[in-house]
């Protein structure tokens, strides 16, 4: 699959979004009001906490907040593993399908964010780029990981923020292999009494 670098990727969704913005403009031509300061931090960490709560591995009903972050229906562009979906119906598919077929099955997984970049363009749209990692074990024991970066363009209505574009590029393997390798081996799968670590 041909990789597409970050930054780009980031550079033309923000592009993008910043044509969307132009176009919102009153009905005098006037900009949109410019976000302060504290405005685009209190947003950034809004939506920081929004991406965190909904991918707590430690917190049951896992898929169900995984999908709460994009609109409940209609138009959702996600671009992942070399395919683009445009309805949230595809959406749910895939995460159910990962869920179900994957995530259920990690031992002890743990979410890991790294830095959750946010770039506010305006008091209702925003773009998000993130790596994280998901250490676990399989159920024979065996340390694995899987990760990625994710950009994730954000709305904000009726009050709720919502991704309606996103791009989600792989870990490389060779990096997940140096991850695993710093794990310890033999973990034993979670009992019914154990919750995921977080």
């Amino acid at each position: 699959m041909r990789r597409v670098r970050v930054p780009a990727v980031r550079f033309a969704v923000a592009l993008w979004l910043a044509t969307i913005l132009g176009s919102a403009c009153g009905t005098n031509g006037s900009p949109a009001a410019a976000v302060s300061e504290i405005e685009a931090h209190v947003i950034g960490d809004s939506l920081r906490a929004i991406v965190r709560n909904a991918y707590d591995l430690s917190k049951g009903d896992v898929a169900r907040r995984m999908l709460s972050v994009y609109p409940a229906d209609g138009r959702v562009v996600s671009a992942t593993g070399g395919r683009v979906t445009t309805t949230r119906d595809s959406l749910a598919q895939a995460v159910n399908a990962f869920w179900d077929g994957v995530g259920q099955f990690m031992v002890r997984p743990r979410w890991t964010w790294g830095e959750i970049q946010v770039d506010v363009l305006g008091r209702d749209a925003a773009v998000m780029t993130a790596s994280y990692t998901v250490p676990h074990w399989t159920a024979e024991g065996a340390p694995h990981v899987i990760g990625g970066v994710w950009t994730a363009v954000w709305q904000r209505r009726e009050g709720r923020w919502e991704i309606t574009h996103e791009h989600l590029s792989d870990l490389p393997r060779a990096v997940a292999a140096a991850i695993e390798s710093s794990m310890p081996v033999g973990q034993k799968p979670a009992t019914a009494d154990s919750a995921p670590q977080h």
